[in-house]
């Protein structure tokens, strides 16, 4: 399966990642951020989200748990769900919520803290993990299922863009 490594120096070059990453967004796509509190999660999702055409203020969803936004990918109108599951306190929650609706084949699903429901939601797609280093971060990028796999060979990113 795919896998991709890179550094980021800074927030433009994570406002790059996004940028780039937004071409290879495409319907249904179920995609894990990971990284500590302040690794750029929801930076990387705004980027995303405004690469993809959304042009409002894109808040973290810390305290709602999701918020969704209507964006093009490849010239078509899609949903996509932001979720930010750090304040779950139990798996059950995100079912309890109603949440899992949004997953399925026509609404892409971005998932910030997806342990938070483990057991309860899919494999994703895509996972992204980011690392905190004392300069930057680490970004490492893997494709779980085929539709991943066909999605991230499409990434074309240079961290000093």
């Amino acid at each position: 399966m795919q896998h991709y490594k890179t550094s980021l120096a800074d927030e433009a070059a994570t406002l790059a990642l996004g940028k780039s990453f937004a071409h290879c967004l495409r319907a249904g796509l179920i995609i894990y951020l990971n990284g500590d509190l302040g690794a750029g999660k929801t930076a990387l999702t705004r980027a995303i989200l405004h690469a993809s055409g959304y042009v409002g203020t894109v808040k973290s969803p810390t305290y709602t748990l999701a918020e969704p936004y209507q964006i093009s990918v490849q010239g078509n109108r899609i949903k996509l769900m932001h979720f930010d599951l750090y304040r779950l306190r139990s798996p059950d929650e995100f079912t309890e919520a109603g949440f899992r609706d949004e997953i399925n084949t026509e609404t892409i699903c971005i998932i910030e803290w997806p342990d938070k429901a483990d057991g309860v939601l899919p494999l994703p797609d895509i996972q992204i993990d980011i690392t905190i280093l004392d300069e930057g971060r680490d970004v490492d990028i893997r494709a779980h299922t085929d539709k991943g796999e066909s999605s991230l060979s499409q990434l074309r990113f240079a961290p000093n863009l």
